[in-house]
């Protein structure tokens, strides 16, 4: 530990010098234009089961299919109706028109039209090569959409989907959406950084440092992405987009105020900023140590887009930590104390955090804190409670908050066809084996047909098409039955796959992650919390407190979600990824807290202590948690229901954490352990006076009065 704080001291001694603070900020733009240059883009894929282990019989299923006729095929679906009347004659020439005209576009036969049994609709299929790139796949469909548009007769309406559709949608949902994500934040945290320090150019430092971290944490992400052939796909940019923004601001947003804290009590700018840094650092770091460590618990999900964001985020959250406590006070030193104009913290100031509003609510909360206790746990209970016949998992027509055509095709097609005829189910087995096979698929109850699609020596394809819903419990079932029926054939080696079937094993992956990784965030924020706080009580209280904090932020957003948003479910990557960002980033400000309340505790008494901390720390940790709400409910400018959804949970979490756990509950608890609060540590044994309620510091008593 000693040689930690030396450490921590010279690096103060760098970044705060008259020469070297200079030094420190060329070094870090030189550094920064030379990786942002050579960095070249992330690694990324277009395989839609490429989130799965290779264990997955999707995932088996999709490779043997590969070696099928036909099996590079991704195939765009154009359905052709006209709002429930029958097609006529005209209808029919028009369809079989632009059949001859998708040849120009298909990469093989394009299919007869299939009518629907009372003739309201008909489905042509388009073959698509599977390898191609989503921006390839979407320039394909819409050429297939341009020339269905044409000429059509009136009343008809021909919609392109299926697996090239949605494919197109999805990409052309996220063209630019990034960029919008990014420029909000933006604007967000600028905002809120005005309103935080009410100077004209304060506001400028830290969301330049902040921004500066994002760019080189991409360029990073780019080459860790090639390094590990792990490919990133945008959702996972926007969210660590929104990490960066909000984790770098928050650690700006502490060390700033303990700077200006500093500066009341100090005439040397440069030795306030060192004991700002030395004081308030090695809070910065236990928080980016505990986020960073709990992202890297993903590395052992199965997913793989979990693990992507666990990496990624992890980069990115060290980067914002790096140029928070190197470049940030760099930038404050070469400053000086006119940055904060017109409030200019001089020497000899009054602090007005030590009597201002917060130091009212300790009163409120050290006069009665059994019940702001019993409250606070009302509150998270009652909110907890919109748990309730909570749902798991999103279909593909549930996923997009934006129109899609290729969501309303699978609609029109759910109308006149069997709810599986846009996307089969496929089964792949050993040739010789079809009859016995056939006779155990159509015998699986929510089979609505079966035929045989490809075969060579070896393999046979088998497209099923079920009657339920695609991902619906019903669809789920079915799958499950049929893997266990088709398994049982002699000598078939059947397996089954499609997207319904992939969806399958993704919802049972993300259980299994859920399952693994919740432990391993809990031990990691726990492990953190005890060597930061030497205590075993305090971090069970705290680590106790963010997940009941997260129960309540889930309950009472699954409620909004579905009884207000009409969202059909939480998407199964949600909860995992909620939890994680919610307790890695909650416990931050109890951290903040904490540290603050150990360090007063040392003079004062653990009841002074704690009191103190919230006064000093309400201000800026109220801010903090604002912000970082706002910068995750700006994840809802993205398309999918996915990420809005993460956005509120966390954006709600937060500010419960922020407002009414850090606020209320804690020191509640606190106040009620009294020094038991820090066993077995040092405090814990220690008797000072400031843990007698009648002898509270005159700055509160006159706040309580």
């Amino acid at each position: 530990m000693a040689i930690l704080r030396a450490i921590g001291h010279r690096v103060a001694g760098a970044v705060s010098g008259r020469r070297s603070a200079w030094l420190v900020l060329l070094v870090a733009v030189a550094l920064s234009g030379a990786l942002v240059a050579l960095a070249g883009p992330a690694r990324t894929s277009d395989d839609p089961t490429g989130a799965l282990p290779a264990s997955a019989e999707s995932v088996q299923v999709a490779a043997l299919q590969r070696q099928l006729p036909g099996g590079q095929l991704n195939p765009a679906l154009v359905v052709y109706s006209r709002d429930g009347a029958a097609l006529g004659p005209q209808d029919e020439a028009a369809i079989a028109a632009d059949a001859a005209a998708f040849s120009a576009v298909a990469s093989g036969p394009v299919s007869p039209p299939v009518f629907a049994p009372d003739r309201r609709a008909a489905l042509l299929s388009v073959p698509l090569p599977a390898a191609a790139g989503a921006e390839a796949t979407a320039t394909a469909v819409d050429q297939l959409r341009a020339t269905a548009g044409d000429d059509r007769p009136a009343g008809l309406t021909a919609q392109v989907t299926g697996g090239a559709g949605f494919r197109a949608d999805v990409a052309s949902a996220f063209d630019g959406a990034n960029l919008t994500l990014l420029l909000v934040t933006v604007a967000v945290v600028a905002v809120l950084l005005i309103v935080t320090y009410r100077s004209p150019w304060l506001w400028l430092v830290p969301l330049a440092v902040v921004g500066t971290s994002d760019v080189v944490a991409n360029a990073l992400i780019a080459v860790v992405s090639r390094t590990l052939d792990l490919p990133i796909d945008p959702s996972t940019t926007g969210i660590v987009d929104v990490l960066v923004f909000g984790a770098g601001t928050n650690y700006a947003l502490l060390l700033i105020a303990r700077y200006r804290e500093e500066l009341r009590r100090r005439p040397d700018r440069r030795d306030a900023l060192r004991r700002a840094l030395t004081s308030a650092g090695p809070a910065v770091a236990a928080s980016a140590t505990t986020v960073v460590l709990s992202l890297l618990t993903l590395t052992t999900a199965v997913l793989r887009n979990d693990r992507a964001i666990g990496i990624a985020g992890a980069v990115g959250i060290t980067t914002a930590a790096l140029f928070g406590l190197l470049v940030l006070p760099a930038a404050l030193a070469v400053c000086g104390r006119g940055l904060f104009w017109p409030l200019v913290p001089r020497p000899g100031q009054p602090d007005p955090t030590r009597t201002g509003g917060w130091a009212r609510v300790g009163a409120l909360v050290a006069r009665r804190p059994r019940a702001v206790l019993a409250g606070a746990l009302i509150v998270l209970v009652v909110l907890a409670a919109g748990l309730s016949g909570a749902r798991l998992g999103l279909s593909k027509t549930e996923q997009f908050r934006v129109q899609a055509e290729s969501i309303d095709g699978l609609s029109t097609l759910s109308r006149y066809f069997p709810a599986g005829a846009a996307d089969p189910t496929v089964v792949v087995a050993r040739a010789g084996t079809e009859p016995a096979l056939l006779t155990a698929i159509t015998d699986t109850p929510g089979v609505a047909d079966a035929r045989p699609t490809g075969r060579t020596a070896d393999l046979v394809a088998v497209d099923v098409v079920l009657t339920a819903e695609p991902d619906s419990a019903a669809s789920y079932d079915t799958i499950r039955e049929l893997r266990e029926r088709v398994d049982r054939v002699p000598d078939a080696e059947a397996r089954v796959g499609g997207t319904v079937a992939a969806n399958l094993d993704t919802r049972d992956a993300a259980v299994r992650d859920l399952r693994v990784v919740v432990p391993l965030i809990l031990g990691v924020v726990l492990l953190v919390l005890l060597l930061l706080l030497r205590s075993v009580v305090a971090p069970l209280v705290l680590v106790a407190t963010v997940v009941g904090t997260f129960f309540a932020a889930l309950g009472a957003s699954t409620f909004l979600f579905t009884r207000v948003l009409d969202y059909a479910a939480l998407d199964t990557s949600v909860p995992l990824l909620s939890f994680l960002f919610l307790v890695a980033l909650g416990v931050d400000y109890n951290i903040f807290l904490a540290t603050r309340a150990r360090e007063e505790a040392a003079t004062e008494g653990t009841r002074r202590g704690v009191l103190t901390a919230l006064a000093v720390t309400g201000g800026v940790i109220t801010s903090a948690g604002i912000l970082l709400a706002a910068v995750f409910a700006v994840l809802g400018v993205l398309p999918l229901v996915t990420l809005t959804e993460i956005g509120v949970i966390v954006g709600l979490g937060v500010l419960l954490d922020t407002l009414l756990v850090r606020t209320l509950l804690v020191p509640s608890i606190v106040l009620l352990l009294g020094r038991r609060f820090w066993w077995p540590g040092r405090l814990s044994r220690a008797d000072p006076p400031g843990d007698d309620p009648s002898r509270e510091p005159a700055t509160l008593a006159a706040a309580r009065d």
